[in-house]
């Protein structure tokens, strides 16, 4: 068996790459298990690359402003030029009922530190010059919320936690975690073993899969979902705009433009795709063409470049599980993440680390408990998912 670790993490994807950064300069032995042959090649690659504060619940709020700073400041204190554009988010707004909701987020958003105001229609089109003016309303813009470069951060992740000495093992498939007397003890993988005090299931859409290994029943079901990217042009807009109409085949619609002056855009598509289909198709394109489009008319002339699809690890009610296993100690898992692994991870990893070393967590403890595997999935508490 090989030498003993503090923590081992079983996947280097959105969450486990910024988790075993914090975790080793915490002053953990921190060894990290991808199965694929290099980190951040999951569905982490598939992020569009928003990074909001702009929620409804204070837990996540708080987590993406440290997440915030942790993109914001990255260049200057480890080197790397991630992509990271402080260009802000912007929800314009069309419907009396979304003015209202939007409106109403307002006191709790601020009362925890975001910076989001309400906007009245012309400041949207000085933001956005071209957007449909029939009809809107103003909208929420949030200035300090932003963008970055997935595949960037991903690798730059990965060479900071190297720096700093964390482990990793590419091309190993876990296959079991053991515990012995109610406690982790060691995980297994098609190449060895390795002792351990802790493991993270950090394994985004198959963390469901591992925590079965240790009698653990997450409620993590993915579901596809496909983005895409144009040629680049001019820069003619800053915000990541977030369009919450639903309309017949999406949710919602999102696009911003990245710090090559590529437009990547995005939708929640209705109804949903279940299971873990990374197959791009022909319906994707033609939709989310038609929403950009009547949108933002100048749009229209750009041409894509390519279509992409990954997976989303759903939970019941939209929100992420994270915490300890009640009956395997040692046995910690952040999944679920719900499409904002990305955006979260930088900042929860903070609160994981917290778990692993004394119990506790940065976020105050009464909000953390959104994350809780007890908590009743039935009852969402966040508007803007």
């Amino acid at each position: 068996m090989n030498s003993a670790y503090d923590l081992v993490i079983i996947g280097a994807g959105s969450v486990g790459l910024p988790t075993a950064l914090v975790a080793q300069r915490a002053g953990l032995k921190t060894l990290v298990l991808e199965a694929r042959a290099s980190a951040g090649q999951g569905d982490a690659k598939t992020a569009i690359g928003g990074i909001r504060a702009t929620h409804s619940h204070p837990a996540k709020i708080q987590i993406c402003l440290r997440s915030l700073k942790v993109f914001a400041e990255w260049e200057e204190k480890e080197g790397d030029d991630i992509g990271w554009n402080m260009g802000g988010y912007l929800f314009p707004v069309y419907t009396e009922q979304d003015e209202s909701t939007l409106k109403g987020l307002l006191q709790v958003q601020r009362a925890h530190g975001l910076n989001i105001d309400w906007i009245d229609a012309a400041t949207v089109s000085q933001l956005v010059p071209g957007i449909r003016q029939q009809g809107l309303r103003g909208g929420t813009y949030s200035p300090e919320d932003g963008n970055s470069s997935p595949l960037r951060c991903n690798a730059a992740f990965h060479r900071a936690a190297s720096a700093a000495g964390v482990e990793f093992r590419f091309g190993e498939k876990v296959l079991g975690t053991d515990v012995t007397g109610g406690r982790v003890v060691s995980v297994t993988t098609d190449r060895g073993s390795y002792a351990c005090a802790n493991v993270l299931n950090a394994a985004g859409t198959e963390a469901a899969e591992l925590a079965r290994h240790v009698g653990l029943d997450l409620p993590v079901y993915p579901d596809s979902h496909e983005a895409g990217i144009t040629e680049p042009t001019a820069r003619f807009f800053e915000p990541l705009i977030v369009d919450i109409r639903p309309t017949p085949g999406a949710k919602n619609c999102y696009f911003y433009q990245n710090c090559e002056n590529r437009l990547i855009f995005c939708l929640t598509p209705e109804p949903l795709f279940p299971g873990t289909d990374r197959d791009c198709t022909s319906s994707f394109l033609p939709l989310v063409a038609r929403r950009l489009t009547d949108l933002f008319p100048k749009l229209m002339n750009i041409r894509v470049r390519r279509t992409w699809r990954g997976c989303y690890p759903q939970t019941p009610d939209g929100h992420p599980i994270v915490g300890q296993a009640p009956d395997v100690a040692g046995y910690f898992f952040a999944a679920g993440m719900c499409g904002q692994g990305f955006m979260l991870a930088p900042g929860l990893a903070d609160d994981i680390v917290g778990l692993i070393v004394d119990g506790k967590t940065v976020t105050e403890p009464h909000i953390f408990d959104l994350f809780s595997l007890e908590r009743d999935f039935s009852a969402s508490t966040e508007a803007l998912k």
